[in-house]
């Protein structure tokens, strides 16, 4: 296996889209899979790595990136561009896939001779498997599937106290219990989700969703019900739910990564089978 770092320049607001392609043995071309990481995420996050790697060992070229405004810059495991992350809104991070599907499509990236674009799946955690699922609503034709692992089911997931405090005071902020930072939400957030109500409102738009969908849910997850991926199968046509018992949020794996929990390498394993059926 083989991995590539590259950088996309988005040419507006200092955004920079910073990603790894990991690539099989072989010379492909590859089926594609595009990981989102979640709120308060990072591509070198826990198991995001090890699951890249993981896919690519199974065939597939998996790509790991972070959103342009996720709050990390250079360094890739800290927090430092925190203004950034407090104008992260959904549509800005629709942007950020928009753009690297074209760099993808136009074989901007590194190791593009060896990867099949007809052929690309999403996979999201948590607020990644909005993301996922809001490009693959916006753009059908450019998935062959998408992997929703403990995703959120709607997009406007705050709490009423904490969407209050913003609202009175033009932002507030949350504790990242990891690094200890108060990490700041401003109203645009809030904004551009009441704009976009009707686009952003995805139990509302499975029913016409016609490509397959990969449920995967812990039944411990402490931060997004199982009745949200309940709600997500029942909404999507082609919907297929899988529940993780034992499994958390994060699958029971943490960060700094202490290597692989069953509950993961249970994730790994069915959306591995997943992507074989969608791709073949």
């Amino acid at each position: 296996m083989d991995s590539k770092t590259f950088i996309l320049n988005l040419n507006k607001e200092d955004r920079k889209i910073r990603g790894e392609l990991h690539l099989p043995e072989g010379t492909g071309p590859h089926p594609v899979v595009i990981i989102c990481h979640g709120f308060k995420g990072f591509k070198e996050w826990g198991f995001f790595p090890h699951t890249a790697r993981s896919l690519a060992g199974s065939g597939f070229a998996a790509i790991t990136f972070n959103f342009s405004m996720n709050g990390v810059g250079e360094n890739p495991e800290t927090f430092a561009e925190l203004e950034k992350f407090a104008h992260n809104t959904f549509s800005r991070e629709q942007e950020d896939l928009r753009f690297l599907f074209q760099q993808l499509t136009h074989g901007a990236l590194p190791g593009a001779e060896s990867l099949d674009t007809q052929r690309v799946a999403l996979l999201g955690h948590s607020r990644g498997g909005a993301n996922s699922l809001l490009f693959a609503l916006d753009h059908p034709d450019a998935v062959r599937g998408v992997v929703l692992w403990n995703s959120v089911s709607r997009v406007d997931f705050f709490s009423d106290e904490l969407k209050q405090e913003i609202r009175n005071k033009g932002r507030a902020t949350i504790l990242n219990a990891r690094t200890g930072q108060e990490m700041p939400i401003d109203r645009e957030v809030l904004d551009d989700i009441e704009l976009h109500r009707k686009r952003f409102n995805l139990l509302g738009r499975l029913p016409g969703f016609a490509k397959p969908m990969l449920i995967l849910q812990g039944d411990e997850d402490a931060a997004v019900p199982v009745q949200a991926a309940r709600d997500l199968q029942t909404a999507a046509p082609r919907g297929v739910l899988h529940l993780i018992h034992g499994a958390g949020h994060t699958f029971n794996a943490v960060h700094p990564f202490q290597g692989p929990t069953p509950q993961l390498n249970e994730a790994i394993e069915v959306t591995t089978r997943f992507l074989r059926e969608v791709f073949s």
